[in-house]
């Protein structure tokens, strides 16, 4: 007889995971299925390791600077090797904290890949054989993988995703990044920090994309300042890989072709959401352009299957997959869940400086038809900053001028990835330039400049 539970979760990630402990906690009888690592690849190859090598180059960074912070340090030196050592340790002892979790939890995990049957039922193909478990209720939260260039798939020796840059096998000397999302610009930052050289190629007009045009106009000139190379409007037409390097022919924005040297390539192109095989397709489940369509309380079309992550309506982001496992739980447990609302969840890029963002940029703010009170304030006139020695950069505000609501928040410099929560609780909370005006901030921290930013916005900033 195959075992039954009153959940099954295809996937581990952070919304996998957190989906089957929160299910738990609601007394549903729950397991998870997972064909490599608990915690996914966020834990293991994406969101956590990657921060543990950018923490190292940031240290390095302030390394070969100390003599700006009255310091002196002598025979600099990186170790790249152990810098990958101790992040794949990072990632090892939060894998074995997900395994902690899972029996704290009593949910029973099914090592091995997953095939939906219909009718509740999972085929779970593993090092064991062949088993079959049923359930009343499924979340299928089997995220995404890197999307390879077209014609060059990577190899893990001179052309990267993601994964391979996390475990390099050497230190490139003169690397090219295509593309300027997240992970793309992570990637430049770290590997130019431990001193390779670094270009980065972007088919769309500025960096980072997806942020306020204030934010990419920022970042791109505090890459360059760094040394870095910045390509937009442009794309890469061919890739020659050899046993020594790569030749890369890229289409500037003049569509003028030149043919240039690297060690190394990372391919930063999007993501694929991981649904084939895993019996989607018989059971006719809804997609738009192959991410599975959900609800607002994550069901699919299809009686008792519901979905999260990545494989689903972007943003694709691990902190979004935890929230819609949470989601997805209580509605299978009967808890009326509140929906989530995607201007509210907020998003960061660890590059160096960091970007954090919530909300409308004020170009879509302006599209949608909003009149506005747009405020910025720069880091410069925050006092904590100038005493990091981190004076670059600013917050950036964007207001509805007829009720107040804050539509949207734009970040750039140091530590804006730990202080975009503030506005992510005010716009939570529907919260208006009023009550932001009226909090008491902290001082020194650099989180007065989101105050500033407030004020700013209606004319009243004090300290620019």
């Amino acid at each position: 007889m195959p075992d039954t539970y009153d959940l099954i979760v295809l996937g581990s990630g952070p919304g996998g995971y957190v989906a089957a402990i929160r299910a738990a906690q609601l007394g549903l009888k729950t397991a998870i299925v997972e064909r490599e690592l608990l915690g996914g690849i966020c834990l293991n190859w994406g969101c956590i390791p990657t921060k543990a090598l950018l923490r190292s180059a940031e240290i390095y960074h302030y390394m070969q600077h100390a003599k700006d912070y009255g310091l002196v340090a002598e025979k600099i030196s990186a170790d790249l090797d152990a810098v990958v050592k101790r992040s794949r340790g990072v990632a090892k002892q939060l894998n074995q904290g997900v395994t902690h979790l899972m029996k704290k939890n009593k949910i029973a995990v099914h090592m091995g890949s997953g095939k939906l049957l219909g009718g509740g039922k999972i085929e779970v193909t593993g090092d064991k054989g062949k088993e079959v478990l049923t359930a009343k209720n499924i979340i299928v939260a089997t995220g995404a993988r890197a999307r390879d260039l077209p014609g060059t798939p990577a190899d893990g020796k001179r052309v990267w995703t993601y994964r391979h840059a996390m475990v390099p096998p050497e230190m490139p000397t003169k690397l090219l990044v295509i593309g300027s999302g997240a992970i793309g610009i992570e990637f430049a930052s770290f590997y130019k920090d431990m001193g390779a050289e670094v270009t980065v190629v972007e088919m769309l007009d500025r960096i980072v994309p997806v942020e306020d045009a204030d934010v990419s106009a920022f970042l791109e000139k505090a890459l360059k300042k760094q040394g870095m190379t910045i390509m937009t409007k442009a794309g890469v037409d061919k890739l020659e890989v050899g046993a020594s390097g790569v030749k890369a022919t890229i289409k500037d924005k003049d569509g003028k072709a030149a043919t240039s040297e690297f060690s190394h390539v990372i391919v930063a192109i999007g993501i694929v959401p991981n649904t084939e095989n895993i019996g989607l397709e018989a059971l006719g489940v809804a997609m738009d352009r192959g991410f599975l369509k959900t609800g607002p309380d994550c069901r699919t079309n299809v009686e008792g299957l519901y979905a999260i992550g990545d494989i689903t309506a972007p943003p694709w982001l691990a902190h979004k997959a935890s929230h819609e496992g949470v989601i997805a739980a209580e509605a299978i447990a009967g808890k009326h869940p509140h929906a989530m609302d995607p201007l509210n969840i907020p998003g960061c890029t660890y590059c160096h400086p960091q970007i954090a963002s919530i909300g409308l940029t004020e170009a879509k703010a302006k599209e949608a038809g909003y009149d506005l009170k747009v405020g910025t304030f720069p880091f410069i006139g925050n006092g904590k900053a100038i005493a990091l020695g981190e004076a670059e950069g600013f917050v950036k505000t964007v207001f509805d001028a007829k009720t107040g609501e804050l539509l949207g928040a734009h970040m750039v410099g140091a530590e804006v990835t730990e202080m975009i929560q503030g506005y992510a609780v005010g716009k939570t909370l529907e919260t208006t330039e009023a009550e932001l005006m009226e909090t008491v901030f902290p001082h020194p921290t650099i989180s007065e400049a989101m105050h500033e930013s407030v004020l700013a916005a209606y004319g009243r900033a004090l300290h620019i």
